[in-house]
Protein backbone atom coordinates (compact mmCIF):
# COMPACT_ATOMS: atom_id res chain seq x y z
CA UNK A 1 0.00 0.00 0.00
CA UNK A 2 2.32 2.72 -1.31
CA UNK A 3 -0.52 5.14 -2.08
CA UNK A 4 -2.30 7.24 0.48
CA UNK A 5 -5.39 5.54 1.90
CA UNK A 6 -7.56 8.49 0.88
CA UNK A 7 -6.06 9.11 -2.57
CA UNK A 8 -8.72 7.60 -4.84
CA UNK A 9 -10.48 10.81 -5.76
CA UNK A 10 -7.29 12.87 -6.08
CA UNK A 11 -5.25 13.29 -9.25
CA UNK A 12 -2.28 15.39 -8.21
CA UNK A 13 0.33 14.76 -5.52
CA UNK A 14 -0.04 16.43 -2.17
CA UNK A 15 2.02 19.60 -1.96
CA UNK A 16 5.01 18.82 0.27
CA UNK A 17 4.40 22.01 2.23
CA UNK A 18 0.92 20.78 3.18
CA UNK A 19 2.26 17.29 3.81
CA UNK A 20 4.86 18.62 6.23
CA UNK A 21 2.18 20.32 8.32
CA UNK A 22 -0.35 17.53 7.99
CA UNK A 23 1.95 14.64 8.88
CA UNK A 24 1.76 13.58 12.52
CA UNK A 25 3.68 10.29 12.36
CA UNK A 26 6.89 11.81 13.83
CA UNK A 27 5.10 12.32 17.15
CA UNK A 28 2.04 10.06 17.17
CA UNK A 29 4.16 7.00 16.44
CA UNK A 30 4.35 6.51 20.19
CA UNK A 31 0.73 5.33 19.99
CA UNK A 32 1.86 2.23 18.10
CA UNK A 33 1.10 -0.20 20.91
CA UNK A 34 -2.41 1.16 21.44
CA UNK A 35 -3.05 1.27 17.69
CA UNK A 36 -2.07 -2.37 17.27
CA UNK A 37 -4.09 -3.43 20.31
CA UNK A 38 -7.22 -1.67 19.07
CA UNK A 39 -6.69 -2.99 15.56
CA UNK A 40 -6.48 -6.58 16.81
CA UNK A 41 -9.76 -6.12 18.65
CA UNK A 42 -11.33 -4.57 15.55
CA UNK A 43 -10.13 -7.46 13.41
CA UNK A 44 -11.88 -9.87 15.74
CA UNK A 45 -15.05 -7.80 15.52
CA UNK A 46 -14.84 -7.97 11.71
CA UNK A 47 -14.48 -11.74 11.96
CA UNK A 48 -17.74 -11.92 13.92
CA UNK A 49 -19.38 -9.86 11.16
CA UNK A 50 -18.05 -12.18 8.46
CA UNK A 51 -15.83 -9.54 6.87
CA UNK A 52 -12.73 -11.57 7.67
CA UNK A 53 -12.65 -15.34 7.53
CA UNK A 54 -10.73 -17.38 10.09
CA UNK A 55 -7.54 -17.59 8.05
CA UNK A 56 -7.61 -13.87 7.29
CA UNK A 57 -8.10 -13.07 10.96
CA UNK A 58 -5.12 -15.20 11.91
CA UNK A 59 -2.99 -13.53 9.26
CA UNK A 60 -4.04 -10.04 10.32
CA UNK A 61 -3.43 -10.68 14.02
CA UNK A 62 -0.03 -12.24 13.36
CA UNK A 63 0.86 -9.38 11.04
CA UNK A 64 -0.19 -6.76 13.58
CA UNK A 65 1.85 -8.41 16.30
CA UNK A 66 4.86 -8.36 14.00
CA UNK A 67 4.32 -4.65 13.38
CA UNK A 68 4.13 -4.12 17.14
CA UNK A 69 7.41 -5.97 17.55
CA UNK A 70 9.10 -3.92 14.85
CA UNK A 71 8.14 -0.70 16.60
CA UNK A 72 9.15 -2.02 20.01
CA UNK A 73 12.55 -3.11 18.75
CA UNK A 74 13.17 0.07 16.74
CA UNK A 75 13.13 -1.80 13.44
CA UNK A 76 10.07 -0.19 11.86
CA UNK A 77 10.93 1.52 8.59
CA UNK A 78 8.72 4.46 7.83
CA UNK A 79 7.79 5.65 4.37
CA UNK A 80 6.80 9.08 3.05
CA UNK A 81 3.16 7.96 2.79
CA UNK A 82 3.01 7.22 6.53
CA UNK A 83 0.96 10.25 7.48
CA UNK A 84 0.24 9.03 10.99
CA UNK A 85 0.55 5.94 13.14
CA UNK A 86 -2.67 4.50 11.70
CA UNK A 87 -1.58 4.65 8.08
CA UNK A 88 1.88 3.40 9.00
CA UNK A 89 0.57 0.35 10.82
CA UNK A 90 -1.93 -0.45 8.06
CA UNK A 91 0.60 0.07 5.30
CA UNK A 92 3.06 -2.30 6.92
CA UNK A 93 0.32 -4.81 7.66
CA UNK A 94 -0.69 -4.93 4.00
CA UNK A 95 2.95 -5.45 3.05
CA UNK A 96 3.07 -8.44 5.40
CA UNK A 97 -0.30 -10.14 4.81
CA UNK A 98 -1.69 -8.71 1.58
CA UNK A 99 -5.39 -8.26 0.87
CA UNK A 100 -6.50 -9.45 4.31
CA UNK A 101 -4.78 -6.37 5.71
CA UNK A 102 -6.68 -4.17 3.28
CA UNK A 103 -9.93 -5.33 4.86
CA UNK A 104 -8.98 -4.19 8.36
CA UNK A 105 -10.20 -0.62 7.94
CA UNK A 106 -13.71 -1.80 7.02
CA UNK A 107 -16.28 0.09 9.07
CA UNK A 108 -13.86 2.28 10.99
CA UNK A 109 -12.31 5.69 10.45
CA UNK A 110 -9.10 7.26 11.59
CA UNK A 111 -11.42 9.53 13.55
CA UNK A 112 -12.67 6.83 15.90
CA UNK A 113 -9.34 5.02 15.65
CA UNK A 114 -7.27 7.90 17.03
CA UNK A 115 -9.83 8.66 19.71
CA UNK A 116 -9.57 5.04 20.84
CA UNK A 117 -5.77 4.96 20.72
CA UNK A 118 -5.55 8.17 22.73
CA UNK A 119 -8.07 6.86 25.24
CA UNK A 120 -6.00 3.72 25.82
CA UNK A 121 -2.76 5.70 25.99
CA UNK A 122 -4.18 8.18 28.50
CA UNK A 123 -5.26 5.37 30.81
CA UNK A 124 -1.75 3.96 30.81
CA UNK A 125 -0.26 7.44 31.23
CA UNK A 126 -2.42 8.07 34.30
CA UNK A 127 -1.15 4.82 35.80
CA UNK A 128 2.47 5.73 35.14
CA UNK A 129 2.11 9.21 36.60
CA UNK A 130 0.58 7.63 39.70
CA UNK A 131 3.67 5.45 40.05
CA UNK A 132 5.86 8.55 39.85
CA UNK A 133 3.74 10.28 42.48
CA UNK A 134 4.15 7.32 44.80
CA UNK A 135 7.92 7.56 44.46
CA UNK A 136 7.96 11.28 45.26
CA UNK A 137 5.54 10.86 48.16
CA UNK A 138 7.74 8.16 49.65
CA UNK A 139 10.78 10.42 49.35
CA UNK A 140 8.90 13.16 51.20
CA UNK A 141 7.84 10.71 53.90
CA UNK A 142 11.42 9.53 54.37
CA UNK A 143 12.59 13.15 54.59
CA UNK A 144 9.87 13.89 57.16
CA UNK A 145 11.08 10.96 59.26
CA UNK A 146 14.66 12.20 59.02
CA UNK A 147 13.54 15.66 60.09
CA UNK A 148 12.12 14.23 63.30
CA UNK A 149 11.35 17.03 65.77
CA UNK A 150 13.26 19.76 63.94
CA UNK A 151 11.17 22.93 63.82
CA UNK A 152 11.38 25.79 61.36
CA UNK A 153 9.39 28.98 60.93
CA UNK A 154 6.09 28.69 59.13
CA UNK A 155 5.66 31.62 56.76
CA UNK A 156 2.72 33.71 55.71
CA UNK A 157 3.35 36.43 53.12
CA UNK A 158 6.93 35.05 53.17
CA UNK A 159 7.27 36.56 56.67
CA UNK A 160 8.14 34.37 59.64
CA UNK A 161 4.90 33.58 61.43
CA UNK A 162 4.93 30.63 63.86
CA UNK A 163 7.02 27.55 64.62
CA UNK A 164 6.15 24.42 62.65
CA UNK A 165 7.69 20.98 62.49
CA UNK A 166 9.64 20.53 59.27
CA UNK A 167 7.97 17.12 58.98
CA UNK A 168 4.56 18.78 59.05
CA UNK A 169 5.67 21.08 56.24
CA UNK A 170 6.83 18.15 54.11
CA UNK A 171 3.62 16.25 54.75
CA UNK A 172 1.70 19.16 53.24
CA UNK A 173 3.18 18.17 49.87
CA UNK A 174 2.27 14.52 50.38
CA UNK A 175 -1.29 15.74 50.91
CA UNK A 176 -1.15 17.66 47.63
CA UNK A 177 0.20 14.64 45.77
CA UNK A 178 -2.63 12.50 47.12
CA UNK A 179 -5.15 14.88 45.59
CA UNK A 180 -3.18 14.87 42.34
CA UNK A 181 -3.30 11.08 42.29
CA UNK A 182 -7.07 11.17 42.79
CA UNK A 183 -7.43 13.55 39.86
CA UNK A 184 -5.46 11.26 37.56
CA UNK A 185 -7.52 8.30 38.74
CA UNK A 186 -10.68 10.24 37.96
CA UNK A 187 -9.41 11.19 34.51
CA UNK A 188 -8.48 7.56 33.89
CA UNK A 189 -11.99 6.44 34.80
CA UNK A 190 -13.57 8.81 32.29
CA UNK A 191 -11.18 7.56 29.62
CA UNK A 192 -12.80 4.14 30.03
CA UNK A 193 -15.43 4.83 27.36
CA UNK A 194 -14.88 3.21 23.94
CA UNK A 195 -15.01 5.48 20.84
CA UNK A 196 -14.23 2.68 18.34
CA UNK A 197 -17.27 1.88 16.24
CA UNK A 198 -18.28 5.52 15.90
CA UNK A 199 -16.89 5.74 12.38
CA UNK A 200 -16.02 9.09 10.89
CA UNK A 201 -18.93 10.88 12.56
CA UNK A 202 -22.28 9.05 12.58
CA UNK A 203 -21.38 5.49 13.52
CA UNK A 204 -20.14 2.43 11.70
CA UNK A 205 -22.11 0.82 8.90
CA UNK A 206 -21.52 -2.63 10.38
CA UNK A 207 -23.30 -3.98 13.44
CA UNK A 208 -20.16 -4.84 15.34
CA UNK A 209 -20.51 -5.80 19.00
CA UNK A 210 -19.12 -2.66 20.60
CA UNK A 211 -19.66 -3.96 24.12
CA UNK A 212 -17.47 -6.93 23.32
CA UNK A 213 -14.91 -4.57 21.81
CA UNK A 214 -14.88 -2.52 24.98
CA UNK A 215 -14.43 -5.63 27.10
CA UNK A 216 -11.50 -6.81 24.97
CA UNK A 217 -9.80 -3.44 25.39
CA UNK A 218 -10.37 -3.30 29.14
CA UNK A 219 -12.95 -0.52 28.93
CA UNK A 220 -16.20 -0.50 30.87
CA UNK A 221 -18.49 1.49 28.60
CA UNK A 222 -19.16 2.29 24.95
CA UNK A 223 -19.79 5.83 23.76
CA UNK A 224 -23.45 6.67 23.37
CA UNK A 225 -23.08 9.37 20.74
CA UNK A 226 -20.80 8.98 17.75
CA UNK A 227 -20.42 12.70 17.12
CA UNK A 228 -19.23 13.31 20.66
CA UNK A 229 -17.00 10.24 20.60
CA UNK A 230 -14.90 11.40 17.65
CA UNK A 231 -15.14 15.14 18.29
CA UNK A 232 -14.35 15.22 21.99
CA UNK A 233 -10.96 15.52 23.63
CA UNK A 234 -12.23 15.77 27.19
CA UNK A 235 -9.95 12.94 28.27
CA UNK A 236 -6.87 14.74 26.99
CA UNK A 237 -8.01 17.99 28.58
CA UNK A 238 -8.65 16.33 31.94
CA UNK A 239 -5.23 14.70 31.78
CA UNK A 240 -3.66 18.07 31.03
CA UNK A 241 -5.64 19.75 33.81
CA UNK A 242 -4.45 17.15 36.32
CA UNK A 243 -0.91 17.49 34.95
CA UNK A 244 -1.00 21.29 35.14
CA UNK A 245 -2.10 21.28 38.77
CA UNK A 246 0.48 18.63 39.59
CA UNK A 247 3.11 20.79 37.87
CA UNK A 248 2.05 23.71 40.08
CA UNK A 249 2.49 21.58 43.20
CA UNK A 250 5.87 20.35 41.99
CA UNK A 251 6.87 23.93 41.26
CA UNK A 252 5.94 25.03 44.77
CA UNK A 253 7.97 22.20 46.27
CA UNK A 254 10.87 23.16 44.05
CA UNK A 255 10.62 26.76 45.24
CA UNK A 256 10.68 25.65 48.89
CA UNK A 257 13.85 23.67 48.25
CA UNK A 258 15.44 26.60 46.43
CA UNK A 259 14.68 28.88 49.37
CA UNK A 260 15.59 26.41 52.11
CA UNK A 261 18.95 25.60 50.51
CA UNK A 262 19.90 29.25 49.98
CA UNK A 263 22.44 30.97 52.24
CA UNK A 264 19.69 33.31 53.40
CA UNK A 265 17.59 30.44 54.78
CA UNK A 266 20.10 27.61 55.18
CA UNK A 267 17.53 25.14 56.52
CA UNK A 268 18.79 22.29 54.33
CA UNK A 269 21.92 21.19 52.57
CA UNK A 270 21.85 19.47 49.18
CA UNK A 271 23.97 16.43 48.55
CA UNK A 272 26.47 16.69 45.72
CA UNK A 273 24.46 14.10 43.75
CA UNK A 274 21.49 16.45 43.32
CA UNK A 275 23.25 19.80 42.87
CA UNK A 276 25.22 21.35 40.04
CA UNK A 277 28.04 23.86 39.84
CA UNK A 278 28.81 27.10 38.08
CA UNK A 279 31.01 27.32 35.00
CA UNK A 280 32.56 30.50 36.45
CA UNK A 281 32.11 30.51 40.22
CA UNK A 282 33.85 27.53 41.81
CA UNK A 283 32.06 27.85 45.15
CA UNK A 284 28.52 27.55 43.76
CA UNK A 285 26.17 24.66 44.52
CA UNK A 286 22.97 25.11 42.57
CA UNK A 287 19.57 23.39 43.08
CA UNK A 288 18.97 22.95 39.37
CA UNK A 289 16.46 20.13 39.73
CA UNK A 290 14.27 22.24 42.01
CA UNK A 291 14.61 25.27 39.74
CA UNK A 292 13.62 23.26 36.68
CA UNK A 293 10.59 21.99 38.58
CA UNK A 294 9.54 25.63 38.76
CA UNK A 295 10.44 26.41 35.19
CA UNK A 296 8.78 23.44 33.55
CA UNK A 297 5.44 24.11 35.19
CA UNK A 298 4.88 26.86 32.64
CA UNK A 299 5.01 24.53 29.65
CA UNK A 300 2.50 22.10 31.18
CA UNK A 301 0.11 24.91 32.07
CA UNK A 302 0.61 26.19 28.53
CA UNK A 303 -0.38 22.85 27.02
CA UNK A 304 -3.67 22.92 28.91
CA UNK A 305 -4.40 26.49 27.81
CA UNK A 306 -3.46 25.65 24.22
CA UNK A 307 -5.74 22.62 23.90
CA UNK A 308 -8.65 24.40 25.56
CA UNK A 309 -8.17 27.23 23.09
CA UNK A 310 -8.04 24.77 20.20
CA UNK A 311 -11.28 23.11 21.28
CA UNK A 312 -13.34 26.17 22.11
CA UNK A 313 -14.45 26.98 18.56
CA UNK A 314 -14.64 23.55 16.93
CA UNK A 315 -17.94 22.38 15.45
CA UNK A 316 -18.80 18.69 15.65
CA UNK A 317 -17.49 16.25 14.76
CA UNK A 318 -13.82 15.62 13.87
CA UNK A 319 -11.59 18.46 12.67
CA UNK A 320 -7.89 18.29 11.85
CA UNK A 321 -7.28 20.80 14.64
CA UNK A 322 -7.63 17.85 17.01
CA UNK A 323 -4.21 16.66 15.89
CA UNK A 324 -2.89 19.30 18.32
CA UNK A 325 -3.87 17.16 21.29
CA UNK A 326 -1.11 14.58 21.12
CA UNK A 327 2.03 16.68 21.36
CA UNK A 328 0.44 18.46 24.30
CA UNK A 329 -0.39 15.34 26.30
CA UNK A 330 2.83 13.56 25.37
CA UNK A 331 5.00 16.45 26.49
CA UNK A 332 2.97 17.05 29.65
CA UNK A 333 3.29 13.37 30.54
CA UNK A 334 7.03 13.32 29.91
CA UNK A 335 7.50 16.54 31.86
CA UNK A 336 5.58 15.71 35.04
CA UNK A 337 7.15 12.26 35.21
CA UNK A 338 10.66 13.63 34.76
CA UNK A 339 10.13 16.44 37.27
CA UNK A 340 8.59 14.07 39.82
CA UNK A 341 11.59 11.78 39.54
CA UNK A 342 14.08 14.66 39.78
CA UNK A 343 12.36 16.10 42.84
CA UNK A 344 12.30 12.67 44.44
CA UNK A 345 16.06 12.48 44.02
CA UNK A 346 16.45 16.03 45.31
CA UNK A 347 14.35 15.37 48.41
CA UNK A 348 16.34 12.20 49.03
CA UNK A 349 19.47 14.33 48.91
CA UNK A 350 18.54 17.00 51.46
CA UNK A 351 19.57 17.10 55.12
CA UNK A 352 18.30 19.61 57.66
CA UNK A 353 20.75 21.93 59.39
CA UNK A 354 19.51 21.79 63.00
CA UNK A 355 21.48 24.81 64.13
CA UNK A 356 20.26 27.05 61.30
CA UNK A 357 16.67 25.89 61.79
CA UNK A 358 16.84 26.63 65.52
CA UNK A 359 18.42 30.03 64.91
CA UNK A 360 15.58 30.95 62.52
CA UNK A 361 13.10 30.50 65.36
CA UNK A 362 14.78 33.16 67.49
CA UNK A 363 13.38 36.67 67.37
CA UNK A 364 10.67 37.90 64.99
CA UNK A 365 8.08 37.51 67.76
CA UNK A 366 7.10 34.02 66.57
CA UNK A 367 5.44 33.26 69.90
CA UNK A 368 3.21 36.35 69.96
CA UNK A 369 0.13 34.28 69.19
CA UNK A 370 0.89 32.14 72.25
CA UNK A 371 0.44 35.24 74.41
CA UNK A 372 -2.88 36.04 72.74
CA UNK A 373 -4.07 32.44 73.17
CA UNK A 374 -2.97 32.56 76.84
CA UNK A 375 -5.17 35.61 77.43
CA UNK A 376 -8.07 34.00 75.56
CA UNK A 377 -7.84 30.98 77.85
CA UNK A 378 -8.02 33.38 80.79
CA UNK A 379 -11.35 34.63 79.46
CA UNK A 380 -10.31 37.75 77.58
CA UNK A 381 -12.08 38.23 74.21
CA UNK A 382 -9.62 37.35 71.46
CA UNK A 383 -9.96 40.70 69.68
CA UNK A 384 -8.91 42.48 72.85
CA UNK A 385 -6.13 39.94 73.44
CA UNK A 386 -4.88 40.54 69.89
CA UNK A 387 -4.71 44.28 70.54
CA UNK A 388 -2.92 43.78 73.88
CA UNK A 389 -0.26 41.58 72.35
CA UNK A 390 0.16 44.01 69.45
CA UNK A 391 1.06 46.71 71.96
CA UNK A 392 3.47 44.31 73.66
CA UNK A 393 5.18 43.62 70.33
CA UNK A 394 5.60 47.36 69.78
CA UNK A 395 7.03 47.70 73.29
CA UNK A 396 9.46 44.81 72.66
CA UNK A 397 10.61 46.31 69.37
CA UNK A 398 11.24 49.62 71.12
CA UNK A 399 13.49 47.76 73.55
CA UNK A 400 15.18 45.77 70.76
CA UNK A 401 14.09 42.40 72.16
CA UNK A 402 11.68 39.63 71.24
CA UNK A 403 8.20 39.82 72.74
CA UNK A 404 8.82 36.52 74.51
CA UNK A 405 11.70 38.18 76.45
CA UNK A 406 9.61 40.95 77.98
CA UNK A 407 9.63 40.82 81.79
CA UNK A 408 6.40 39.90 83.57
CA UNK A 409 5.86 43.45 84.81
CA UNK A 410 5.75 44.71 81.21
CA UNK A 411 3.20 42.03 80.35
CA UNK A 412 1.04 42.84 83.36
CA UNK A 413 1.18 46.54 82.56
CA UNK A 414 -0.93 45.75 79.50
CA UNK A 415 -3.10 42.98 81.01
CA UNK A 416 -3.42 41.87 84.61
CA UNK A 417 -4.39 38.39 83.44
CA UNK A 418 -0.73 37.59 82.81
CA UNK A 419 0.73 35.48 85.59
CA UNK A 420 4.02 33.71 86.27
CA UNK A 421 2.68 30.64 84.41
CA UNK A 422 2.89 32.58 81.13
CA UNK A 423 6.53 31.50 80.82
CA UNK A 424 5.36 27.95 80.16
CA UNK A 425 3.77 28.96 76.86
CA UNK A 426 6.71 31.08 75.71
CA UNK A 427 8.81 28.24 74.34
CA UNK A 428 8.90 26.59 70.91
CA UNK A 429 8.15 23.06 72.21
CA UNK A 430 5.12 24.37 74.09
CA UNK A 431 3.91 26.31 71.06
CA UNK A 432 4.18 23.20 68.89
CA UNK A 433 2.45 20.98 71.44
CA UNK A 434 -0.43 23.43 71.74
CA UNK A 435 -1.39 22.85 68.08
CA UNK A 436 -2.84 19.44 68.93
CA UNK A 437 -6.08 19.55 66.93
CA UNK A 438 -6.31 17.22 63.94
CA UNK A 439 -4.18 18.63 61.15
CA UNK A 440 -1.99 20.68 63.45
CA UNK A 441 1.77 20.63 63.91
CA UNK A 442 1.84 19.15 67.44
CA UNK A 443 4.45 16.38 67.49
CA UNK A 444 1.88 13.76 68.51
CA UNK A 445 -0.39 14.77 65.62
CA UNK A 446 2.49 14.78 63.15
CA UNK A 447 3.61 11.32 64.27
CA UNK A 448 0.10 9.99 63.72
CA UNK A 449 -0.17 11.74 60.36
CA UNK A 450 3.22 10.43 59.26
CA UNK A 451 2.28 6.87 60.18
CA UNK A 452 -1.09 7.16 58.43
CA UNK A 453 0.44 8.58 55.25
CA UNK A 454 3.15 5.92 55.25
CA UNK A 455 0.48 3.22 55.24
CA UNK A 456 -1.66 4.99 52.68
CA UNK A 457 1.15 5.71 50.22
CA UNK A 458 2.38 2.13 50.47
CA UNK A 459 -0.99 1.03 49.11
CA UNK A 460 -0.87 3.33 46.07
Amino acid sequence: MSKRMWGGRFKGRLDPRIDALNRSFPFDRRLYDEDVTASVAWARALRHEGILDWQELQAVVMGLERVRQEFAQGRFREKPTDEDIHTAVERRLVELVGSAGEKLHTGRSRNDQVATDLCLWLRRACDEVSVALKGLAQSLLHAAKRAGTIAIPAYTHLQRAQPVLAAHHLLAYVTMLARDRERFADARRRCGVLPLGSGAAVGTGFRVDRKRLAWELGLKEVSGNSLDAVGSRDGAIEFLAASALLAVHLSRLGEEIVLWSSAEFGFVRLSDEVATGSSLLPQKKNPDGAELARGKAGRVIGHLAALLTTMKGLPLAYNKDLQEDKEAVFDAFDTVRAVSAALSATVDGISFDKARCAAALEGFHLLAIELADYLARKGMPFRRAHEVVGRLVAKAEAKGIDVSALPLEDLRAEAEEFGPDVRRVLAVPAALKAKGAIGGTAPAQVRRSLAAWTRRVASW
